[in-house]
């Protein structure tokens, strides 16, 4: 009686599971085209969760837009060497934490990259290099170190006037993960967010499968070379095939090393894998700055995080902790 109660439930569950459909939705939000997906019991209930998470981004989109004027990022900018501006706690922490990577990628990560002077232009109109005072003058205002925290007061104090921070490096990856926060704490069993390359996923595919994330080969994107099974992780993969540039036989991305001014070059592509796709987008960002072997050495040494790094010439690296075997 007792092993056919058992085979019972594990029927029922399994009804229960196969019952579930996938719905999917692609819009643009934050500027980028983000596509949603999750298994739910029917389009309506689905349509309800995915108004949540469209809510969601939106409201944190409104929090950190340097562009909008009435956002608490465009305050601390305003205010730079000015005063230091009360921020709500989302807002703190997430600059704390960006801050931190900067200390740990030693500046190859910097949210202040947004004071740089845009002189590099990767839309085909540039036909020289600029000059080294040029690239030296476009990054005086850059500087992690010049961003004031101040836990007690809850506050934030650019020190320099002129000075900005943006979450282009960041932001979507952050969206990313609290649309999928939201949605496990209403219930969805199983999804991905992707914001255009910035995703996180949870639970699996209808079928019991994990989902698998299809990464694009940076020398031609129309293939992909990789196709990789995930499992409650974030992916997010920077890619120098949309945005660069080539003076005199060398290839720079749109990736500028904030330290310095100079795009980076000698990386196509960059793939990380850890549990957070705000994480995954900075690290992503930090390795195209260190290189190729310095960015292999540092993800490395980091737990729980792994990568994949395709050359300008077409050759694929692995992280130590991914099997390349199978």
């Amino acid at each position: 009686m007792i092993r056919q109660l058992v085979l019972y439930v594990a029927v029922l569950s399994f009804w229960l599971v196969t019952a579930q459909e996938t719905h999917r939705r692609t819009l643009k939000l934050m500027g980028s085209r983000f596509d949603i997906t999750i298994v739910s019991n029917n389009e309506k209930e689905a349509n309800v969760h995915m108004d949540k998470a469209v809510e969601e981004i939106s409201r944190i989109e409104k929090l950190i837009s340097s562009w909008d004027v009435n956002s608490q990022t465009s305050s601390i900018n305003e205010n730079a060497g000015i005063k230091p501006v009360k921020v709500d706690m989302e807002l703190f922490e997430l600059i704390e934490r960006a801050v931190r990577i900067s200390k740990l990628t030693d500046g190859a990560f910097d949210i202040s990259y947004a004071s740089m002077d845009r002189i590099w232009k990767f839309d085909g109109s540039m036909t020289k290099m600029p000059t080294e005072m040029e690239i030296e003058n476009s990054v005086a205002k850059v500087g992690y170190e010049n961003i004031v925290l101040n836990a007690e007061e809850q506050t934030v104090f650019l020190k320099l006037e002129g000075m900005r921070i943006g979450f282009g490096a960041i932001g979507k990856g952050y969206a990313a993960d609290k649309a999928k926060a939201l949605l496990k704490k209403n219930g969805v069993i199983a999804g991905i967010i992707n914001a255009s390359g910035d995703l996180n996923s949870w639970g699996k595919q209808t079928n019991g499968d994990d989902w698998n994330v299809a990464v694009k080969n940076p020398l031609n994107k129309n293939k992909v070379f990789a196709l990789l099974p995930i499992y409650e992780q974030a992916v997010v993969t920077s890619g120098n095939y949309e945005k660069n540039v080539t003076f005199n036989g060398k290839t720079y991305t749109h990736i500028i090393d904030p330290r310095t001014g100079y795009p980076s070059s000698g990386i196509a592509s960059v793939s990380v894998l850890t549990s957070s796709a705000e994480l995954a987008d900075a690290l992503a960002t930090s390795i195209f700055v260190m290189g190729k072997d310095v960015g292999l050495d540092f993800i490395n040494q980091l737990k729980s995080v792994e990568c994949i790094i395709v050359d300008d010439m077409g050759k694929v690296h692995y992280s130590n902790s991914i099997n390349t075997s199978n």
